[in-house]
């Protein structure tokens, strides 16, 4: 992908800015629970700020489908993003429309508005070329922030850089260049760390990597799909019949491409799917016929630590085990203190590796938290991101 234009090759001065974040942070009654996506925005809000700009945000919540939502508005999070930037926030109720351009008209030098979801109208999530040009309308230039959406080609994230100037934020910038940069020009050893529940989910990424790693490490529910691939008897385990080729083609792979594949040795396995339920630790090829692996055992995290410590570049992309229940977290837990612990450069895929590491309170022990799940996923799969490409291109 060629290299896009950054806010650093932009005079922003009096000018109005649409700059698409990703504010589509999860709340509860009414309240933010999480604003790690609102505080990696602030870099590039205050850059437009300190430069002159009228910042007019947008972003989407949820998924309303078209449709307005109350517990969709982005009123709480006009309400909290004025109070980290110790300035007022105008939230508009609209995002396109009379009201909203009267709104911008009467803006000055460094004064912020929120435009409403952008979701709320239909040809967002189809990339309306009216939509977007009626969001073209309001701004002088068009700023991407927003990472986690970058992988859709929507009307605020794609449709728009169409009709005025593109460059990238601030955190788009990072992203893309300490991504790009992992992945065509890695620290050695490289090692990528796979997890999460399904093969499916993750089959261009593992495709993809098998061509660049020098190790890769399989946990989560994906890795019982592999291990009945080798033959063994994974019980009530959750597996995938119809990728148990594809399993063993990306276990074939690696021998061929001399990667070194590791697959988990022993397991933590429990009687059923709950955190009361009966568990144990046994080896891959003892797990009884009616019981179910949601963890990756003690040897296998061990054996996985060793391999993270004797790495230069960490990629890490879906937990071990099923880390929302005490029982089954040890796995998850073991690799993301392996990781505060190397000295290597350290890259949290986003998505629920995100969310382990902030649980074990070693996020900021990681070089990089990658802010969008589905984004990050796409771009380790050599994917251009539609977000990224509309952008306007270096000279």
């Amino acid at each position: 992908m060629k290299q896009k234009q950054t806010m650093n090759q932009v005079d922003f001065a009096g000018k109005r800015v649409f700059c698409r974040v990703d504010f589509n942070v999860p709340m509860k009654d009414g309240m933010i629970t999480d604003d790690t996506r609102i505080r990696a925005s602030l870099p590039t809000i205050q850059h437009l700020v300190d430069k002159g700009a009228k910042v007019i945000l947008a972003s989407h919540m949820g998924r309303p489908k078209g449709e307005v939502h109350e517990e969709f508005r982005l009123t709480a999070v006009g309400v909290h993003l004025s109070e980290l930037l110790h300035k007022p926030v105008q939230k508009l109720d609209e995002s396109i429309g009379e009201s909203v351009e009267i709104a911008i008209s009467g803006m000055e030098k460094g004064d912020i508005v929120l435009l409403e979801n952008v979701r709320f109208h239909k040809g967002e999530e189809k990339n309306d070329s009216a939509l977007a040009e009626q969001f073209a309308k309001l701004a002088d230039v068009y700023v991407n922030d927003a990472f986690g959406a970058a992988h859709r080609a929507h009307a605020s994230t794609e449709g728009i850089a169409k009709h005025i100037p593109a460059v990238s934020g601030l955190l788009m910038e990072k992203e893309l260049d300490v991504l790009g940069k992992a992945l065509s020009k890695p620290e050695r050893p490289f090692t990528a760390i796979i997890g999460g529940a399904k093969v499916k989910d993750k089959i261009g990424v593992i495709d993809h990597l098998l061509d660049i790693v020098d190790n890769l490490l399989i946990g989560g529910g994906l890795s019982y799909t592999f291990s009945k691939a080798q033959g063994y008897d994974i019980g009530k385990s959750l597996v995938e019949e119809d990728k148990i080729e594809l399993a063993k083609s990306f276990i074939e792979k690696a021998k061929n491409k001399g990667v070194n594949l590791f697959l988990p040795m022993d397991v933590v396995v429990a009687s059923e799917f709950s955190k009361d339920a009966e568990t144990k630790v046994v080896n891959i090829d003892e797990i009884p016929s009616d019981w179910m692996g949601l963890d990756i055992g003690p040897k296998t995290t061990s054996q996985y630590a060793d391999v993270i410590a004797n790495s230069k570049l960490i990629i890490w992309n879906g937990p071990m085990g099923v880390f929302e229940m005490a029982p089954f977290a040890e796995g998850t837990k073991g690799v993301a203190n392996a990781m505060a612990a190397t000295q290597a450069y350290t890259v949290i895929g986003g998505g629920d590796s995100a969310a382990a590491v902030e649980k074990f309170d070693v996020a900021d022990k990681m070089d990089h938290i990658s802010t969008g799940g589905g984004a990050s996923l796409e771009f380790m799969e050599g994917k251009d991101l539609p977000g990224v490409v509309a952008l306007n291109d270096q000279n």
